[in-house]
């Protein structure tokens, strides 16, 4: 860069001084290029509007006034430039947009400098000009710079701000407080919702495998629902609001291939002031699978085992008070009177079919059975004793 000359330095006072002069009509032009190029600041609205023109202004002057070397020491040149590009962030304002104002606002002024030196002085400073074009030039990218600089910074404040918050409410509702109707309006708002829509949730447990239990959630439910996702300590959960009726299957099947481990989906509630209870749904049934299971459980397709879970005390009762003696045979005896007992039970109640599915004689089914009746002391043909052996085979085998 060729440094200007005490002559060129003088001719770039003498124009920037003379520019000053006109600052507001300049500030004038430059936010109407501006907004006839961007339509953001329009869509923001007229306080942004109105808050352009006075930066328009306020950059014009402080640009002429360094460049006219006026400016005073004790004075920060990038103050300005850093207090708009944080404000910029705060409104919202794409960086893009904002650095292509910076780069109108530079050339308005070169090619005022150049029309007022042919205009007023007869082009006695258009040699001056090309001299001092490397100095012009490197203040503006300074201060672009320094915009890009405290936009960036400001909306990662502003992001963290945002987390924060949404944290913050999404604990709220898990823990019973969206039926405080502000908490709830507050939710409705940060997701985008009515207070009443219907809303479900999906809780993945982390347990002890390093990860995300549930990769690419957002994306898998992206064509059936909106969805939010917050981690906790020991679980990823998820606010869910579908796009239909039928929910729950739609967002199984989305997430099944998803799946690392067991993850639990809750029936649809009416409005996020329920979220709680949607929460306590999804997590029991994620606690009905199996620890490690790479699979997907909608609470309503298992709710026998939902039940268990809630009552993990009364299991081994249960199965005690259902299976009897047959708990104490041979593990290998047990298993294969279990798997008939359980084969039976899916054919509703019929040996034939039950032989079918076990590759066996219809005798040697109706054998086994005697000796299940035997064992249990309950009996096939009676309901309540079906419904407690099939709650029996739901529960966790802890003595298998």
């Amino acid at each position: 860069m060729v440094a200007p000359t005490g002559t060129a330095r003088e001719s770039l006072t003498v124009l920037c001084r003379a520019l000053r002069e006109e600052v507001d009509e300049l500030a004038d032009c430059l936010t109407a290029r501006i907004l006839e190029r961007e339509d953001v600041y329009g869509a923001l609205g007229v306080p942004v509007r109105d808050d352009l023109r006075a930066t328009c202004r306020a950059s014009l002057d402080r640009l002429l006034t360094q460049l006219a070397g006026d400016l005073a020491p004790d004075v920060d040149a990038a103050a300005l430039t850093v207090d708009t590009g944080r404000r910029r962030a705060r409104q919202g304002v794409p960086l893009e947009v904002v650095l292509r104002a910076y780069r109108q606002c530079g050339r308005l002024v070169w090619e005022r400098m150049r029309a007022v030196s042919r205009a007023r002085f007869g082009g006695e400073h258009d040699a001056a000009l090309l001299v001092v074009a490397d100095d012009v030039w490197r203040i503006l990218d300074a201060s672009s710079d320094r915009l890009v600089d405290a936009y960036r910074r400001e909306e990662t404040r502003l992001r963290g701000l945002e987390l924060g918050r949404r944290w913050a409410v999404i604990e709220g509702l898990l823990a019973g407080r969206g039926h405080e109707p502000a908490r709830a309006r507050d939710a409705a708002r940060l997701f985008g919702v009515d207070e009443d829509a219907a809303v479900l949730c999906v809780v993945a447990p982390v347990g002890d495998a390093d990860g995300d239990p549930l990769p690419g959630a957002s994306e898998a439910l992206a064509g059936c629902a909106t969805s939010v996702w917050h981690v906790r300590s020991a679980e990823v959960v998820g606010v869910v609001i579908p796009q239909d009726e039928d929910a729950g299957t739609t967002v199984v099947d989305a997430l099944r291939p998803r799946a690392l481990g067991p993850v639990g989906v809750s029936p649809p509630v009416a409005g996020l002031a329920r979220l709680d209870v949607a929460y306590r749904w999804a997590r029991l049934a994620a606690r009905t699978l199996p620890a490690g299971a790479g699979a997907v459980a909608d609470l309503d397709d298992r709710l026998p085992e939902a039940l268990l879970a809630e009552a993990p005390d009364l299991v081994p009762r249960l199965r005690r008070a259902a299976l009897g003696d047959l708990l104490d045979l041979p593990p290998a005896e047990r298993a294969v009177l279990l798997a008939t007992l359980r084969a039976v039970l899916d054919a509703d109640g019929s040996p034939s079919h039950a032989a079918g599915a076990l590759y066996c004689h219809r005798n040697t089914v109706m054998y086994r059975l005697a000796r299940l009746e035997s064992l249990t002391g309950r009996r096939l043909a009676d309901a309540r004793d079906r419904l407690l052996l099939g709650l029996a085979l739901a529960a966790p085998d802890d003595d298998a």
